[in-house]
Protein backbone atom coordinates (compact mmCIF):
# COMPACT_ATOMS: atom_id res chain seq x y z
CA UNK A 1 0.00 0.00 0.00
CA UNK A 2 3.03 2.30 0.42
CA UNK A 3 1.49 3.98 3.46
CA UNK A 4 3.45 6.15 5.88
CA UNK A 5 4.09 5.04 9.46
CA UNK A 6 1.27 7.28 10.69
CA UNK A 7 -1.22 5.97 8.10
CA UNK A 8 -0.34 2.37 8.99
CA UNK A 9 -0.98 3.13 12.67
CA UNK A 10 -4.34 4.70 11.74
CA UNK A 11 -5.25 1.68 9.61
CA UNK A 12 -4.45 -0.60 12.55
CA UNK A 13 -6.74 1.45 14.83
CA UNK A 14 -9.59 1.43 12.29
CA UNK A 15 -9.33 -2.33 11.76
CA UNK A 16 -9.19 -2.96 15.52
CA UNK A 17 -12.47 -1.08 15.98
CA UNK A 18 -13.99 -2.90 13.00
CA UNK A 19 -12.95 -6.27 14.47
CA UNK A 20 -14.46 -5.39 17.87
CA UNK A 21 -17.72 -4.24 16.25
CA UNK A 22 -17.92 -7.44 14.19
CA UNK A 23 -17.40 -9.61 17.27
CA UNK A 24 -20.21 -7.72 19.04
CA UNK A 25 -22.44 -8.18 15.99
CA UNK A 26 -21.77 -11.95 15.91
CA UNK A 27 -22.98 -12.21 19.51
CA UNK A 28 -26.14 -10.24 18.64
CA UNK A 29 -26.68 -12.40 15.56
CA UNK A 30 -26.40 -15.57 17.63
CA UNK A 31 -29.05 -14.18 19.99
CA UNK A 32 -31.32 -13.28 17.06
CA UNK A 33 -31.07 -9.53 17.72
CA UNK A 34 -30.25 -8.38 14.19
CA UNK A 35 -33.15 -9.85 12.26
CA UNK A 36 -33.48 -6.89 9.89
CA UNK A 37 -29.75 -6.99 9.07
CA UNK A 38 -29.27 -3.26 9.73
CA UNK A 39 -26.24 -3.72 12.02
CA UNK A 40 -24.64 -6.08 9.50
CA UNK A 41 -25.24 -3.54 6.72
CA UNK A 42 -23.63 -0.81 8.83
CA UNK A 43 -20.59 -3.01 9.43
CA UNK A 44 -20.22 -3.49 5.68
CA UNK A 45 -20.49 0.27 5.10
CA UNK A 46 -17.82 0.92 7.73
CA UNK A 47 -15.51 -1.64 6.15
CA UNK A 48 -16.11 -0.08 2.74
CA UNK A 49 -15.13 3.32 4.16
CA UNK A 50 -11.90 1.86 5.59
CA UNK A 51 -10.99 0.12 2.33
CA UNK A 52 -11.65 3.27 0.31
CA UNK A 53 -9.79 5.50 2.78
CA UNK A 54 -6.60 3.43 2.59
CA UNK A 55 -6.78 2.45 -1.08
CA UNK A 56 -7.68 -1.20 -0.42
CA UNK A 57 -10.78 -1.37 -2.62
CA UNK A 58 -8.95 -2.03 -5.89
CA UNK A 59 -9.65 1.44 -7.31
CA UNK A 60 -6.45 3.30 -8.11
CA UNK A 61 -8.08 6.71 -8.07
CA UNK A 62 -9.47 6.20 -4.57
CA UNK A 63 -6.15 5.55 -2.87
CA UNK A 64 -4.95 8.42 -0.76
CA UNK A 65 -1.53 9.74 -1.67
CA UNK A 66 1.03 8.57 0.88
CA UNK A 67 1.62 11.93 2.47
CA UNK A 68 1.45 13.52 5.85
CA UNK A 69 1.28 17.26 6.46
CA UNK A 70 3.92 16.80 9.17
CA UNK A 71 6.41 15.12 6.86
CA UNK A 72 5.81 16.44 3.37
CA UNK A 73 4.08 19.77 3.94
CA UNK A 74 0.65 20.66 2.65
CA UNK A 75 1.31 20.84 -1.09
CA UNK A 76 1.59 17.13 -1.85
CA UNK A 77 -2.06 16.10 -1.56
CA UNK A 78 -5.28 17.25 -3.21
CA UNK A 79 -8.73 18.03 -1.85
CA UNK A 80 -10.72 16.69 -4.84
CA UNK A 81 -13.18 19.59 -4.66
CA UNK A 82 -12.77 22.89 -6.58
CA UNK A 83 -14.52 24.85 -3.82
CA UNK A 84 -12.13 23.50 -1.17
CA UNK A 85 -9.09 24.03 -3.41
CA UNK A 86 -10.13 27.65 -3.95
CA UNK A 87 -10.60 28.29 -0.22
CA UNK A 88 -7.28 26.64 0.63
CA UNK A 89 -5.46 28.69 -2.00
CA UNK A 90 -7.00 31.88 -0.62
CA UNK A 91 -6.02 30.97 2.94
CA UNK A 92 -2.39 30.16 1.99
CA UNK A 93 -1.86 33.48 0.25
CA UNK A 94 -3.82 35.66 2.69
CA UNK A 95 -0.97 36.15 5.15
CA UNK A 96 -3.44 35.67 8.03
CA UNK A 97 -2.03 32.33 9.19
CA UNK A 98 1.19 31.26 10.87
CA UNK A 99 2.81 27.96 9.78
CA UNK A 100 1.22 26.18 12.75
CA UNK A 101 -2.19 27.65 11.91
CA UNK A 102 -1.83 26.55 8.29
CA UNK A 103 -1.07 23.02 9.49
CA UNK A 104 -4.17 23.15 11.69
CA UNK A 105 -6.30 24.52 8.86
CA UNK A 106 -5.02 21.80 6.51
CA UNK A 107 -6.19 19.20 9.02
CA UNK A 108 -9.64 20.80 8.89
CA UNK A 109 -9.70 20.66 5.10
CA UNK A 110 -8.59 17.01 5.08
CA UNK A 111 -11.19 16.15 7.71
CA UNK A 112 -13.86 17.80 5.55
CA UNK A 113 -12.69 15.80 2.53
CA UNK A 114 -13.07 12.56 4.51
CA UNK A 115 -16.60 13.54 5.59
CA UNK A 116 -17.56 14.03 1.93
CA UNK A 117 -16.01 10.67 1.03
CA UNK A 118 -17.97 8.87 3.77
CA UNK A 119 -21.19 10.62 2.72
CA UNK A 120 -20.74 9.51 -0.91
CA UNK A 121 -20.12 5.90 0.15
CA UNK A 122 -23.29 5.90 2.26
CA UNK A 123 -25.24 7.57 -0.58
CA UNK A 124 -24.12 4.84 -2.98
CA UNK A 125 -25.14 2.15 -0.48
CA UNK A 126 -28.59 3.71 -0.01
CA UNK A 127 -29.11 4.01 -3.77
CA UNK A 128 -28.30 0.32 -4.28
CA UNK A 129 -30.65 -0.66 -1.45
CA UNK A 130 -33.45 1.45 -2.95
CA UNK A 131 -32.98 -0.13 -6.38
CA UNK A 132 -33.29 -3.62 -4.86
CA UNK A 133 -36.34 -2.56 -2.85
CA UNK A 134 -38.12 -1.14 -5.92
CA UNK A 135 -37.73 -4.43 -7.78
CA UNK A 136 -39.62 -6.39 -5.13
CA UNK A 137 -43.10 -7.21 -6.49
CA UNK A 138 -44.94 -8.59 -3.46
CA UNK A 139 -45.00 -6.41 -0.33
CA UNK A 140 -44.50 -8.27 2.92
CA UNK A 141 -43.62 -7.72 6.55
CA UNK A 142 -39.95 -8.14 5.64
CA UNK A 143 -40.25 -5.32 3.11
CA UNK A 144 -41.79 -3.07 5.76
CA UNK A 145 -38.71 -3.73 7.89
CA UNK A 146 -36.49 -2.82 4.92
CA UNK A 147 -38.43 0.42 4.49
CA UNK A 148 -37.60 1.27 8.10
CA UNK A 149 -33.93 0.51 7.43
CA UNK A 150 -34.03 2.82 4.42
CA UNK A 151 -35.63 5.52 6.55
CA UNK A 152 -32.80 5.21 9.10
CA UNK A 153 -30.20 5.42 6.34
CA UNK A 154 -31.81 8.55 4.92
CA UNK A 155 -31.73 10.08 8.39
CA UNK A 156 -28.03 9.20 8.65
CA UNK A 157 -27.48 10.83 5.25
CA UNK A 158 -29.30 13.93 6.43
CA UNK A 159 -27.09 14.15 9.55
CA UNK A 160 -23.91 13.74 7.50
CA UNK A 161 -25.03 16.34 4.95
CA UNK A 162 -25.85 18.80 7.74
CA UNK A 163 -22.37 18.25 9.19
CA UNK A 164 -20.77 18.77 5.75
CA UNK A 165 -22.67 22.04 5.19
CA UNK A 166 -21.78 23.32 8.67
CA UNK A 167 -18.15 22.31 8.12
CA UNK A 168 -17.91 24.07 4.77
CA UNK A 169 -19.35 27.28 6.21
CA UNK A 170 -16.75 27.14 8.97
CA UNK A 171 -13.92 26.60 6.48
CA UNK A 172 -15.19 29.48 4.36
CA UNK A 173 -15.33 31.78 7.39
CA UNK A 174 -11.91 30.79 8.75
CA UNK A 175 -10.25 30.98 5.31
CA UNK A 176 -11.48 34.56 4.86
CA UNK A 177 -11.13 35.88 8.41
CA UNK A 178 -8.42 33.79 10.04
CA UNK A 179 -8.74 31.92 13.34
CA UNK A 180 -10.77 33.38 16.16
CA UNK A 181 -8.50 33.53 19.21
CA UNK A 182 -11.54 33.21 21.49
CA UNK A 183 -12.71 29.98 19.82
CA UNK A 184 -13.59 27.30 22.35
CA UNK A 185 -12.20 24.31 20.41
CA UNK A 186 -9.49 23.86 17.78
CA UNK A 187 -9.68 20.23 16.63
CA UNK A 188 -11.96 19.78 13.55
CA UNK A 189 -13.72 16.68 14.88
CA UNK A 190 -14.42 18.38 18.20
CA UNK A 191 -15.73 21.52 16.48
CA UNK A 192 -18.08 19.32 14.42
CA UNK A 193 -19.34 17.52 17.50
CA UNK A 194 -19.91 20.75 19.43
CA UNK A 195 -21.81 22.40 16.55
CA UNK A 196 -24.05 19.34 16.25
CA UNK A 197 -24.50 19.03 20.02
CA UNK A 198 -25.85 22.58 20.17
CA UNK A 199 -28.50 21.54 17.63
CA UNK A 200 -29.45 18.36 19.50
CA UNK A 201 -32.12 17.91 22.15
CA UNK A 202 -29.86 18.41 25.19
CA UNK A 203 -30.73 20.28 28.36
CA UNK A 204 -28.40 23.10 29.47
CA UNK A 205 -26.92 20.81 32.10
CA UNK A 206 -26.35 17.98 29.60
CA UNK A 207 -24.82 20.40 27.10
CA UNK A 208 -22.42 21.76 29.72
CA UNK A 209 -21.43 18.21 30.68
CA UNK A 210 -20.88 17.40 27.00
CA UNK A 211 -18.73 20.53 26.62
CA UNK A 212 -16.45 19.35 29.43
CA UNK A 213 -16.20 15.88 27.89
CA UNK A 214 -15.25 17.44 24.54
CA UNK A 215 -12.42 19.33 26.25
CA UNK A 216 -11.03 16.02 27.55
CA UNK A 217 -11.55 14.47 24.12
CA UNK A 218 -9.63 17.32 22.43
CA UNK A 219 -6.74 16.84 24.87
CA UNK A 220 -6.70 13.14 23.96
CA UNK A 221 -6.57 14.02 20.25
CA UNK A 222 -3.71 16.49 20.81
CA UNK A 223 -1.77 13.78 22.63
CA UNK A 224 -2.39 11.46 19.68
CA UNK A 225 -1.13 14.16 17.26
CA UNK A 226 2.03 14.48 19.36
CA UNK A 227 2.77 10.77 19.13
CA UNK A 228 2.01 10.78 15.39
CA UNK A 229 4.64 13.48 14.90
CA UNK A 230 7.17 11.60 17.04
CA UNK A 231 6.47 8.38 15.14
CA UNK A 232 7.04 10.10 11.79
CA UNK A 233 10.33 11.62 13.02
CA UNK A 234 11.42 8.24 14.42
CA UNK A 235 10.58 6.57 11.11
CA UNK A 236 12.77 9.05 9.22
CA UNK A 237 15.65 8.55 11.69
CA UNK A 238 15.33 4.78 11.42
CA UNK A 239 15.60 4.91 7.63
CA UNK A 240 18.70 7.10 7.96
CA UNK A 241 20.39 4.84 10.53
CA UNK A 242 19.69 1.74 8.41
CA UNK A 243 22.09 3.16 5.81
CA UNK A 244 24.96 3.72 8.29
CA UNK A 245 25.53 0.07 9.24
CA UNK A 246 25.75 0.91 12.98
CA UNK A 247 23.93 -2.08 14.54
CA UNK A 248 23.78 -0.74 18.11
CA UNK A 249 22.40 2.58 16.95
CA UNK A 250 19.97 0.77 14.67
CA UNK A 251 18.68 -1.48 17.48
CA UNK A 252 18.11 1.52 19.78
CA UNK A 253 16.17 3.32 17.03
CA UNK A 254 14.13 0.18 16.29
CA UNK A 255 13.16 -0.12 19.97
CA UNK A 256 12.12 3.55 20.13
CA UNK A 257 10.17 3.23 16.87
CA UNK A 258 8.34 0.10 18.09
CA UNK A 259 7.41 1.87 21.36
CA UNK A 260 6.12 4.95 19.53
CA UNK A 261 4.24 2.84 17.00
CA UNK A 262 2.45 0.86 19.72
CA UNK A 263 1.57 4.01 21.67
CA UNK A 264 0.27 5.72 18.51
CA UNK A 265 -1.91 2.70 17.68
CA UNK A 266 -3.27 2.54 21.23
CA UNK A 267 -4.12 6.25 21.33
CA UNK A 268 -5.58 6.12 17.82
CA UNK A 269 -7.92 3.32 18.87
CA UNK A 270 -9.00 5.20 22.02
CA UNK A 271 -9.63 8.43 20.07
CA UNK A 272 -11.73 6.71 17.38
CA UNK A 273 -13.71 4.68 19.92
CA UNK A 274 -14.42 7.81 21.96
CA UNK A 275 -15.45 9.61 18.76
CA UNK A 276 -17.90 6.78 17.97
CA UNK A 277 -19.47 7.04 21.41
CA UNK A 278 -19.80 10.84 21.28
CA UNK A 279 -21.22 10.78 17.75
CA UNK A 280 -23.77 8.14 18.75
CA UNK A 281 -25.00 10.26 21.67
CA UNK A 282 -25.40 13.33 19.46
CA UNK A 283 -27.17 11.30 16.78
CA UNK A 284 -29.71 10.12 19.36
CA UNK A 285 -30.29 13.72 20.41
CA UNK A 286 -30.79 14.86 16.81
CA UNK A 287 -33.20 11.98 16.13
CA UNK A 288 -35.21 12.97 19.20
CA UNK A 289 -35.57 16.47 17.72
CA UNK A 290 -37.25 14.98 14.65
CA UNK A 291 -39.82 13.00 16.63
Amino acid sequence: LHLSAVKLAELHSDLKIQEKDELSWKKLKAEGLDEDGEKEAKLRRNLNVIMTKYGMNGKKDSQLVDTNYIKDGTESDTLDDPRLEKLWSKAKTSGKFSDDELDKLWREFKHHKEKIREYNILLETVSRTEDIHKNVINPSEENLVKEEILHNKHRELKDKLRSINQGFERLRKVSHQGYDTTSEFEEPRVIDLWDMAKSANFTEKELESFREELKHFEAKIEKHHHYQKQLEISHQKLKHVEGTGDKDHLNRNKEKYAMLEEKTKELGYKVKKHLQDLSSRISQGLQHNEL
